[in-house]
């Protein structure tokens, strides 16, 4: 066996690994247990967890698709600005996102129970539906808009037979991965739920084992939500992997249809509409907390600690991320390669809460779970974040394969010295994409720490959540523009890196 293949067989050997170390227990003590958390509860919070997905996708589909058919066939002042600013929900951690959203509702309507947390949800997904929208409304070629024209087809028919027949291939995948999106959040249900009748699996799941401390309950909510998300996994599969990161902003296609009064209406309102959706709650998360940041030693601690973490996290989900995409790039058949694909989707298809309720009951027959603390959080969050370090490298890596195998076997070139000649450099922009893109999503998440952490291990977004629990609002609204500004810098650099990598 080469040394890639031991590095790619230790690599898959730790995710799965992680996986079975989450799933094993629960299944065991379900089936110890009878599965007595089969009872009226589960069957409720199953219901609501569907619903809510459910209304949250067809919401953010119906607003996105008039949205992404207006930007793509207008150029207009700001486009790119606007294009820019759907980047930040979909990168802004959870808790600040809601933190903006409760201070543009405070006053006016509440925002707690179902409609908020669908409200939240339209928040965060409708800009990702628009960008994959644009990625494939941009690859239809020029031609086919031309001859339209010559043609004298009306928008509509443009609609129906040029845009929807591409769109209609990736609607499936689109709504699928919202839905998937909606039904593992953690964040949003945390906050806005409204008790007991507005309740996902994931704080199901988190409520049982951390304020109950049942954790037979819990292993039933946590296998119901294993078999949830791994056929939404299923479904969505191919195009979570493949759907680009950073689709360009840059519009390349002349467009000859929409120019009636009332296509230009439309198009105008669409993207009003868009722009009152994502605007409001990212201005008062600035105004709210621009002097109401204090750099007290608990702030800065906690900045400390989210760094680490973020950083280290990063760190181990790019090794296995880019031992795994190398392995996968190479395979040409068997069944080696969907297994590899499917590892790099292991925290969508087990959530953070059902890993976390797994580890728990393994790891609480031993020792104290608290021994473990900060390893489990790292862990936790470099598989979290290994769907976003999977994405930038896997294509770019495939390419490279096919650009450079042949010389590198003609020039015996292998191991570390192909590594240090051919490969870093060539996928050195990848490789520090999908570095940021694993720590803004470490850097943000709530769901590891609220599950594993502790009254000594703290960040930004645990403290966000405990000021906002203690009702201190304004010391929250500092806390929350500090780390936005974090993810603000890092979501440019990667943007810049992603810029870089499409003009190579």
């Amino acid at each position: 066996m080469t040394p890639a293949k031991i590095r790619a067989a230790i690599a898959l050997g730790l995710v799965l690994g992680a996986v079975a170390f989450g799933f094993v227990p629960l299944l065991w003590l379900g089936m110890a247990q009878g599965f007595s958390g089969f009872d009226a509860y589960l069957p409720r919070v199953v219901s609501f967890t569907l619903q809510q997905a459910f209304l949250s996708t067809v919401i953010s589909l119906l607003i996105a698709l008039p949205v992404a058919r207006a930007i793509a066939r207008r150029n207009f002042w700001g486009r790119g600005v606007l294009l820019k600013l759907f980047f930040l929900p979909i990168a802004l951690p959870a808790i600040v996102a809601i933190l903006g959203i409760i201070g543009v509702a405070s006053g006016v309507v509440s925002i707690y129970g179902l409609h908020g947390i669908i409200f939240a949800h339209v928040f965060f997904n409708t800009p990702l539906a628009v960008r994959l929208m644009l990625t494939r409304l941009d690859a239809i070629p020029a031609e086919n808009f031309r001859l339209a024209a010559q043609l004298n087809f009306s928008d509509r028919d443009v609609f129906n037979k040029i845009e929807w027949p591409q769109l209609a291939s990736a609607m499936t995948g689109v709504a699928s991965l919202i839905f998937l999106l909606c039904t593992a959040g953690f964040a949003v249900v945390l906050i806005l739920g409204g008790g007991p009748q507005a309740t996902t699996l994931e704080v199901a799941i988190y409520q049982s084992l951390r304020l109950d401390f049942d954790p037979a309950r819990a292993s039933v909510l946590a296998l119901a939500q294993f078999v949830l998300c791994g056929i939404l996994v299923l479904l969505a599969g191919r195009f979570a992997t493949e759907s680009e990161v950073f689709p360009r902003t840059v519009a390349t296609t002349v467009r000859y249809d929409g120019k009636s009064l009332s296509s230009q209406v439309m198009d105008c309102l669409a993207i009003a509409v868009a722009a009152l959706i994502v605007l409001p709650p990212l201005l008062s998360i600035v105004v709210a907390g621009l002097w109401k940041i204090q750099f007290t030693e608990t702030l800065l601690r906690a900045a400390g600690t989210s760094l680490f973490i973020g950083f280290s996290a990063a760190c181990v989900s790019l090794l296995l991320g880019w031992t795994l995409a190398d392995a996968a790039a190479r395979q040409q058949l068997g069944v080696v390669r969907p297994v590899i694909m499917l590892a790099s989707l292991a925290a969508l298809i087990m959530p953070p809460a059902v890993l976390a309720t797994g580890w728990f009951v393994a790891l609480s027959q031993f020792a104290d779970v608290g021994t473990y603390t900060i390893v489990l959080v790292v862990w936790l969050n470099a598989l979290m974040a290994l769907p976003f370090i999977w994405s930038p490298l896997y294509p770019a890596i495939i390419e490279a394969n096919q650009r450079h195998d042949r010389l590198c076997a003609s020039l015996g070139l292998t191991g570390w010295p192909r590594l240090k000649r051919i490969d870093f450099p060539v996928l050195r922009r990848p490789l520090g994409l999908a570095f940021l893109m694993g720590m803004i999503v470490s850097l943000g998440d709530l769901s590891a720490i609220v599950l594993f952490g502790s009254d000594k291990l703290v960040t930004l977004p645990a403290l966000i959540y405990r000021q906002m629990g203690s009702y201190r609002m304004e010391a929250a609204a500092g806390t929350a523009l500090v780390l936005a500004l974090l993810c603000f810098g890092l979501t440019s650099l990667a943007q810049r890196r992603s810029a870089s990598r499409d003009q190579a």
